[in-house]
């Protein structure tokens, strides 16, 4: 099954759900996507219901939890992603205000407190972001300092390779990239490149990064973060860049979502597009 394609699906169905919770015709972009994660592997033949609803509102942003299940009433759940979007005046591309929510139920609580807690530690990160100048924070220090020990390592495998961990790579060493030109099929309703095709084409780069990698077909489990900082146009060049930015050979605990999972390696990549 194509992942990639899923989250194209995914992220088009969210815009409109988006789109009919807002009132008139508002810019809406994809802002990020918080986590998508699988709690088992799908079987090819079965039909998908792809579904979602608006679970937490701010002043100008709003968050739709996204999920895909093997039935039509929602059961059998195997998918769950967190989709952000802004509202924006579609002439003066200035923040709109978002029809509020009122949750009603004690599910329809938790999520929006979630997502409000979410939103809070969003803006806690842009704010703590280590910048030259700045005073590192308590949490930006132990990262430094983690950092620090790393490019120790890595000073190793630069300058006497011999002598190195020999079950060690530069992370340089596993960079992919592929470029294209932004195409008018994928453009949206406000003529902008559709955020779900940028995603699809990061995740593809991704999947091929993981299996050159390990040398074997990988096993998608979650995407971690996605985020989007600038609108792309019809015509654009793009540049998709992807490297290995950590491994756990004995593997790790993603949640009790993510079944099956344990003891297995896991490998993380970066994709990054410009």
């Amino acid at each position: 099954m194509r992942f990639g394609k899923i989250l194209e699906d995914l992220d088009a169905l969210a815009g409109n759900i988006a789109f009919n919770h807002v009132h008139g015709n508002p810019l809406i972009v994809t802002a990020g996507v918080d986590r998508i994660r699988i709690r088992q592997r799908p079987i090819i033949g079965q039909d998908q219901y792809l579904s979602g609803k608006v679970t937490w509102v701010g002043s100008s942003s709003m968050e739709i939890r996204m999920q895909i299940s093997t039935r039509e009433d929602g059961s059998e759940e195997w998918l769950e992603a967190y989709f952000t979007f802004v509202t924006l005046d579609p002439v003066t591309k200035k923040a709109m205000k978002v029809t509020p929510l009122l949750p009603e139920t004690n599910e329809e609580r938790a999520h929006f407190e979630l997502g409000a807690i979410k939103a809070q530690n969003k803006k806690m990160a842009r704010k703590n972001k280590i910048e030259v100048g700045r005073p590192l924070s308590e949490e930006s220090l132990k990262i430094d300092i983690r950092a620090g020990k790393l490019l120790d390592e890595a000073g190793q495998l630069l300058r006497m390779p011999s002598l190195a961990d020999p079950n060690t790579i530069l992370m340089d060493q596993t960079l992919q990239s592929n470029a294209m030109v932004a195409q008018p099929q994928a453009r949206n309703l406000h003529d902008r490149i559709f955020g779900g095709f940028l995603m699809r084409r990061a995740f593809e780069l991704a999947f091929a990064t993981a299996y050159m990698f390990g040398g074997g077909r990988p096993r998608f489990l979650e995407v971690d973060d996605i985020s989007f900082d600038h609108p792309v146009d019809v015509g654009d060049l793009l540049v998709f860049k992807s490297r290995v930015l950590y491994t756990r050979p004995e593997g790790g605990n993603l949640g009790g979502y993510v079944d099956g999972h344990e003891g297995m390696p896991l490998v993380n990549v970066e994709v990054e597009c410009w």
